[in-house]
């Protein structure tokens, strides 16, 4: 059985959570748990499965170790032959891995870089250096990124094309830690608020912590 490494409410984590959810494959996986307020993603052991040092991690039977979101949602997307998150068409894998960084570097890391340097963050413990200039910064690029994504989102309902997707996926993640660290979409960018409620009530992505508690370990 394929286990994954993460924490069940970090943001990262979630964006491969409801990709799980959305193909179906939740049984396929054991959850191993990795304390992020602890730092333990960050000590020896597991920087050992993966040198970034950051969550999550997919281990397969074979032991191989899959860090970065975007490469697990790829590798589990393509297991059935049937990929429904990352594009079937040389047009939308194209289009939906541009959008999927665009949200990445727009919302999603500037959110994280917010949380990193201009709050407590995960606690001295972790958080060893801090610019909170940068971290307001960032913070300030996560909200142009939203009304980026609300003009977007005026013109199709989904993030990169018609249909539900890996971009969407990204940003969900971004608009989960914004809400960690309350920061709200603008009540100007109605499309993206209307598309926002409309994601938090897609199975995948409201029962994204409970289904896997019962599952959950440590390293």
């Amino acid at each position: 059985m394929m286990k994954i490494y993460d924490w069940p409410t970090g943001p990262y984590p979630a964006r491969v959570r409801i990709a799980l959810a959305e193909k179906g494959m939740r049984a396929a996986v054991r959850f191993v748990s990795v304390d992020l307020w602890k730092g333990e993603h960050k000590k020896p052991e597991f920087l050992a499965k993966n040198y970034s040092g950051t969550l999550p991690v997919l281990e397969l039977e074979d032991g191989t170790f899959i860090g970065e979101c975007t490469a697990i949602t790829e590798y589990l997307d393509a297991l059935d032959g049937a990929p429904t998150l990352t594009g079937r068409t040389a047009r939308e894998k194209g289009v939906i891995h541009m959008m999927s960084k665009r949200a990445e570097l727009e919302v999603l890391d500037a959110v994280s870089v917010y949380f990193h340097h201009a709050t407590p963050g995960l606690g001295p413990d972790v958080e060893l250096y801090q610019n909170p200039e940068w971290g307001f910064r960032q913070r300030d690029k996560a909200l142009r990124g939203m009304h980026y994504f609300n003009s977007i989102l005026e013109k199709r309902p989904f993030i990169a094309t018609d249909a539900f997707s890996m971009a969407d996926i990204s940003l969900i993640g971004g608009l989960i830690f914004a809400d960690l660290v309350k920061l709200p979409i603008p009540e100007e960018c109605t499309a993206l608020r209307d598309w926002w409620a409309r994601m938090q009530e897609r199975p995948s992505v409201k029962h994204r912590v409970a289904f896997s508690e019962p599952a959950l370990a440590t390293p």
